[in-house]
Formats: structure tokens, C-alpha cells, sequence
């Protein structure tokens, strides 16, 4: 019984080995995104990849750009990629299309596309997931089909959950001070738990 118990044990933590190549310090993480990642409804300073810098002590390239959807992500992403080299991609796209009702085969088309073009160049990608267009709603369902298919490590309800709470927030899409540090910090302890950092 107890060699059982044993490999019982061992099956289990198996499960829970890091999944991410530890960052160097002079390392890079790119936060691409929309404007949840450019920082919109607070101070640049404040945005979650300013805060994250801070916290891991890395270099975290800012490149949110408020307004956009995936289809122009998809187009600035390889050059993107291309020029900066970075260790990790912390993404999170998607909001524009789903408030736009746009078709979300292509949404999750877009995306994987990016997330090909990472994984190509071996580049690890975080997935953060952006809840349906509905009140107290979860992460749109291709959010988790991406993150199998990809085997990506994936922050499901984060934007959710932070979004429910109306002390993070500058307005209803958006965070405020608190709310970027709150993601920040959240993330920070995903890429520490994954071995990122």
C-alpha cells in the first residue's frame, strides 16, 4: 500500500511541474494586447506591464494598442515578435471583437495565427482569457480551446473577475490604477508558479 501511495505521489506532482522556461534577468516579456495591456483608465506608469516590470524585475514591453482587434494584431504580431525577440508573450487580445460582435471563428482564427507565429520562433505564450459580452460572464469559451490546443498556460478568469468588482475599474471596460496593479500582481505570481520567474 504505501508504494502505491508513493506513486500515487509522484503521478502528482508530476502534474504540477512548471510549464515555462525560467526568465533571465535581462530577459524580456512582451504584453501584447488591446487597451487593457496599453493601460487605458490610468497612468502609464500604472498599466499592468509597467507594475509587472517592477515586480519581476524584467524588462516588459508595453505594446497595447487601444482599440484594436485581432485582425490588426494578427498584422503587427510577427514584425513585432521579429524585432523584439522576447522570452515570453503575455497575451491578451479579443475584447474589441467580442464588443463588436465580431464572428468569433475568426477572432479565434486571429489568435491562433499569433500564437503559431510565437511557437515558431520558440516563444513561450501566456493566454489570458476576455470575458463574453454579458453580465458576470466567464472567458469566451475559444479562449480554453486555444489554450489546449496549443498547450498554452492559461489565465482563464482573471479579466473576469477583476471586471466584477467595481473598486478596479475606471469605467466599465477598463481598470483603473488598483485594478492594473491587481492584474499585474496576479500574473506575477502565474509566472512565478508556471517558473517563469
Amino acid at each position: 500500500m504505501p508504494l502505491i501511495i508513493l506513486l500515487l505521489a509522484l503521478v502528482l506532482a508530476g502534474c504540477e511541474q512548471p510549464r515555462l522556461t525560467p526568465i533571465p534577468p535581462d530577459g524580456t516579456l512582451l504584453a501584447f494586447g488591446d487597451s487593457l495591456t496599453q493601460g487605458v483608465g490610468a497612468d502609464p506608469d500604472d498599466s499592468y506591464p509597467a507594475v509587472l516590470a517592477r515586480l519581476s524585475g524584467r524588462t516588459v514591453i508595453n505594446a497595447g494598442v487601444s482599440g484594436e482587434v485581432t485582425e490588426e494584431g494578427r498584422a503587427r504580431f510577427g514584425a513585432l515578435i521579429a524585432q523584439e525577440q522576447p522570452d515570453l508573450v503575455l497575451l491578451l487580445e479579443g475584447g474589441n471583437d467580442i464588443l463588436r460582435n465580431l464572428d468569433p471563428a475568426q477572432t479565434q482564427s486571429n489568435l491562433a495565427a499569433m500564437i503559431e507565429q510565437a511557437q515558431a520562433q520558440d516563444i513561450a505564450v501566456v493566454l489570458i482569457g476576455v470575458p463574453r459580452k454579458a453580465l458576470f460572464s466567464d472567458a469566451a469559451p475559444f479562449y480554453r480551446e486555444l489554450a489546449e490546443t496549443y498547450q498554452l498556460v492559461f489565465v482563464e478568469e482573471l479579466i473576469a473577475d477583476l471586471l466584477r468588482t467595481p473598486a478596479y475599474k475606471a469605467d466599465p471596460i477598463h481598470f483603473n490604477r488598483e485594478g492594473y496593479r491587481a492584474l499585474a500582481e496576479a500574473l506575477h505570481e502565474v509566472l512565478i508558479r508556471e517558473g517563469a520567474l
